[in-house]
């Protein structure tokens, strides 16, 4: 009788850890209320990528930021209008290689259109910090903080790396996302921000 029941435990817990969806190689994502397991398997694909979790297609989370001249910014108040995230910190060499491309050949291109806001979030750096980072690599778009990188986490797997770049249409939507610096990759973002905006 006990090796029945024995055998009845191994064989529920067989098939209780068993995740058809792993061996099929699909991502098990959006299940029911308060399925932790659905939203950790998501975030575990995206960090199998490059880090984000969210997708191309999402409504980009919302939230409000402060500028470094104390401006309260609310994503979502910004519907209507093309939104670009730039994701950023004064210590990533590679966020200062990318910010004067981004500050030539999108911000001083599109500043003047009220239809395109553009602001870089540096994480978790104090005000000072930031406002001379944005002298030393000589951006003039707004620079907002991120304290505690809770803007980032809404974005991207907190422990991620930077820099990023999020493409917001007028809608909310999330039309492009970039990491890291690539010539490329950059040429693409600044074509698509050119024709979004004719």
């Amino acid at each position: 009788m006990k090796k029945i029941f024995v055998l009845m435990l191994l064989g529920l817990l067989v098939v209780s850890c068993s995740n058809p969806d792993k061996k099929t190689g699909a991502t098990a994502v959006g299940g029911g209320a308060g399925n932790s397991e659905s939203v950790q398997t998501k975030a575990e694909v995206e960090a199998d990528s490059v880090g984000y979790i969210v997708k191309l297609g999402d409504i980009a989370p919302d939230f409000t930021c402060t500028l470094t001249d104390g401006t309260p910014v609310t994503l979502s108040a910004l519907r209507g209008k093309v939104v670009m995230l730039q994701f950023t910190a004064s210590w990533c060499g590679v966020c200062r290689k990318e910010m004067p491309f981004i500050e030539k050949d999108i911000w001083l291109k599109h500043k003047d259109n009220p239809k395109f806001v553009l602001i870089g979030i540096d994480r978790d750096e104090p005000v000072e910090t930031v406002v001379a980072f944005g002298k030393q690599t000589g951006v003039t778009y707004p620079l907002a903080l991120d304290p505690g990188a809770d803007i980032f986490a809404k974005y991207a797997l907190r422990d991620a790396g930077i820099t990023r770049n999020v493409l917001i249409d007028e809608e909310g939507r999330i039309v492009m996302m970039t990491r890291l610096y690539k010539e490329d990759e950059f040429a693409s973002l600044v074509a698509k921000i050119d024709q979004m905006l004719q």
